[in-house]
């Protein structure tokens, strides 16, 4: 697929915390089946980073930018809202929501299926 010419960028903010107490958390919680994170389950591979994952940035040719929830700035915590995991778009200095939870969720592990629906999303906005 073509790179995303008309993207600053892409933010992904993750349903848990940064941090070692954060991640300790997610873990536990994630074992004991009360925490789930469908943007962790799209990048992540247990603790590493999915290769898959690093090469659709490559692909898309924009900055992809991940933070986790308690990361975001005022801002970004007003355009994602309660919307979390999520992926968020900048354009021209303007945030917007670009896919949701059920979108991710929806996705599983298949990054392909994500690929589809960040483009499908950009040609619908």
């Amino acid at each position: 697929m073509e790179p995303l010419v008309s993207v600053d960028r892409l933010i992904g903010i993750y349903d848990a915390d940064g941090g070692l107490l954060g991640e300790v958390r997610y873990g536990l919680g994630k074992v004991f089946g009360d925490r789930h994170c469908s943007l962790c389950d799209l990048t992540h591979r247990g603790l590493k980073r999915r290769a898959e994952w690093i090469a659709l940035v490559e692909r898309l040719g924009v900055p992809v930018e991940l933070l986790h929830r308690n990361e975001m700035d005022d801002t970004l915590r007003l355009v994602a809202g309660a919307a979390l995991p999520c992926i968020l778009v900048s354009r021209d200095a303007h945030l917007e929501l670009l896919l949701g939870p059920a979108d991710l969720a929806e996705c599983g592990t298949d990054l392909s299926e994500l690929e589809r629906r960040i483009h499908g999303a950009l040609r619908a906005t």
